[in-house]
């Protein structure tokens, strides 16, 4: 976490399990943060060495959901997008929102959740994580292909990051046109662009694992709640618990 200072009041207190970004807000607002011995307020940086407090007299939620939804194409994670938003065409027992992104014309496994600590483990690139898609591409690609992508790919002023990529099977048969990707980082649109720098075009792109959930047999526009083992292998690697 010393690489990120100065930091923010909120994120601070939702990387060390205080709350979410959101509910730091609301923390500080009540006046129960103290920086080195000073109320905090709504914006207020923390710095390497400095002490922050709070005060005992709040009761830190500690009981969250968490589901694993099979998104849809034409459905968004984006609320200002014109796509339907996910939050309006599922409804789920409580409230909840996506962690990450999945654009709308691609397809599978979101987590949802209203543990605002997840986005900071899961998204920031002090962490490492792994996702796991299916790519189906045209025209066919050839054994270079996989190569380059598993070496990293030059697109605009980015290259990403080394990758394990492989040919899927299909019928007991090595595929010409799908793979699978496995990445540990997340540039917008980030497969999509890797292909086209590589002269091939996405027809086909399926998220099918974040960490260890999978989506399985959840029906598209369905969710399953991630809880016991499963759960306690996420939070964990999250270093949640």
């Amino acid at each position: 976490m010393e690489s990120q200072y100065p930091i923010r009041i909120n994120k601070y207190l939702a990387i060390r399990n205080y709350s979410t970004r959101v509910g730091g807000d609301d923390l500080v607002k009540k006046g129960l943060v103290f920086i080195n011995g000073i109320k905090a307020r709504l914006g207020d940086q923390v710095y390497e060495g400095d002490e922050v407090i709070v005060s005992r007299s709040h009761k830190v939620k500690t009981e969250y959901v968490y589901y694993a939804y099979n998104k849809k194409m034409g459905v968004s994670t984006n609320k200002d997008s014109t796509a339907k938003d996910i939050l309006s065409v599922t409804k789920f027992p409580v409230k909840v929102f996506p962690i990450g992104r999945l654009d709308k014309d691609s397809h599978g496994l979101i987590i949802m959740t209203d543990d605002g600590r997840v986005t900071d483990r899961l998204l920031s690139p002090l962490y490492v994580h792994e996702k796991e898609y299916v790519v189906r591409v045209t025209p066919n690609f050839s054994p270079k292909f996989i190569e380059l992508m598993s070496k990293g790919v030059q697109f605009d002023s980015f290259k990403s990051k080394h990758c394990k990529v492989w040919p899927a099977e299909i019928r007991g048969k090595e595929s010409k046109n799908t793979f699978h990707i496995i990445l540990t980082e997340g540039k917008k649109r980030q497969i999509r662009r890797m292909c086209e720098a590589l002269h091939h075009e996405v027809t086909d792109l399926k998220r099918i694992r974040v960490m260890n959930v999978v989506t399985g047999n959840i029906e598209e526009g369905s969710y399953r709640e991630i809880k016991d083992k499963e759960l306690n292998v996420f939070l964990k690697s999250l270093k949640l618990i």
